[in-house]
């Protein structure tokens, strides 16, 4: 069953969870060096205490192997997505002691977690819980054998524990760099990512989720700054509505509107004045005297279509983005936002939440359209 409000075909009981860029990597061009030292505020999709974990990390690195080059946060945010998807759902004190711990499989050769091989146990169950086995522990996953060479104290408590933010995160930088890799080398990286995991694949999903966390860069992002003429008057005009509220089925070409009843997770439009997804792209495009359709879905009809396949690379500012459930259907389409530049969008995200900037999302790329 359908429902055609607002922001487009929405499929009842569905929303879509936003989170980080899924970048097509084919279709970027590779990162050129970045310094080491760079940092970010805050990255959507980790948690603020991970983030100043592998921060710190970064930092404190050249103390303990002088030789590396090129460790950056982002290396460190690759890994532990993958690992652990950055402790999402643990608790994570100012410490940085994570509860409940982390733990893989038992690696005991029983075929569990995908392992054929036994690892016998190293740490008495300190660490993994199991005298009798190895279990992968921490964000960082590391074996207890492993942890024994690079484990480090990163929190100044004099303890080295995988289950520590900070610990952890060091005593990865530290493996990565091994005896003192230029991480800014594109093959040496590789081969860091490889010895952490024995999977071409695993190395991929990695460096992937690296480059789209260092289009970041330092985090003073030019939002909107490559856009000219209309499409930056568009642009212009979707950022002036940040921070009005989402309302379902609210927002046209004169601006925000008290919305209607009801969006999927039954939150009412008809208190709120405000805008939903499509209502803020019909707004900001009414400023250059275009008109679009009031649905998501049907505003991907309008102007150049740009396929998903060719990646967000493809995209330019002023640009409308577009997210599906089925991204190879456009009458899934669920929600649209305006391309800002550097990986980032304006959008109306969803009931509670007010207009703002965010990047863009991994859930669903349908691609995009441009209109100027």
């Amino acid at each position: 069953m359908k429902r055609r409000i607002g922001c487009g075909a929405v499929l009842l009981g569905m929303l879509a969870a936003p989170v980080l860029l899924i970048a097509m990597m084919s279709a970027l061009p590779t990162p050129a060096p970045t310094p080491a030292l760079q940092t970010v505020g805050q990255v959507a999709g980790i948690p603020q205490r991970m983030l100043a974990a592998y921060q710190n990390a970064a930092t404190r690195l050249p103390r303990e192997v002088p030789s590396c080059r090129g460790i950056r946060w982002s290396v460190l945010a690759g890994i532990a997505r993958i690992e652990s998807n950055h402790a999402t759902g643990h608790t994570i004190t100012a410490q940085g002691d994570i509860t409940p711990r982390i733990l893989g499989p038992v690696l005991d050769g029983s075929g569990t977690g995908g392992n054929h091989t036994a690892f016998p146990d190293t740490d008495k169950g300190r660490w993994d819980g199991t005298p009798t086995s190895e279990r992968a522990v921490g964000p960082f996953q590391f074996l207890p054998s492993t942890w024994n060479g690079s484990g480090r104290d990163a929190n100044d408590d004099q303890a080295t524990d995988p289950h520590n933010a900070d610990d952890a995160a060091l005593g990865a930088a530290v493996y990565l760099c091994g005896n003192g890799r230029n991480l800014d080398d594109r093959t040496q990286l590789r081969a860091a990512i490889f010895q952490y995991n024995h999977s071409t694949a695993y190395v991929d999903d990695v460096l992937g989720w690296i480059d789209r966390y260092s289009q970041l860069a330092t985090g003073t992002l030019p939002i909107g700054q490559p856009a000219t003429s209309d499409a930056r008057t568009v642009v212009t005009a979707a950022l002036a509505q940040t921070g009005i509220p989402y309302s379902w089925g609210g927002g046209n070409a004169t601006g925000p509107t008290r919305g209607i009843c009801c969006s999927p997770s039954g939150k009412t439009g008809t208190t709120i004045t405000g805008f939903d997804c499509s209502g803020l792209t019909t707004y900001a495009y009414a400023q250059v005297g275009i008109r679009l359709p009031r649905t998501a879905d049907r505003q991907a009809g309008i102007g150049t279509r740009i396929p998903a396949s060719l990646g967000p690379g493809a995209l330019q500012p002023g640009d409308l983005v577009f997210f599906a459930y089925d991204p190879s259907s456009d009458s899934t389409i669920h929600h649209v936002g305006i391309y800002l530049g550097n990986g980032q969008m304006i959008n109306a995200p969803r009931p509670g939440t007010q207009v703002r900037s965010e990047p863009l999302w991994d859930h669903g790329f349908a691609g995009g359209a441009r209109l100027l």
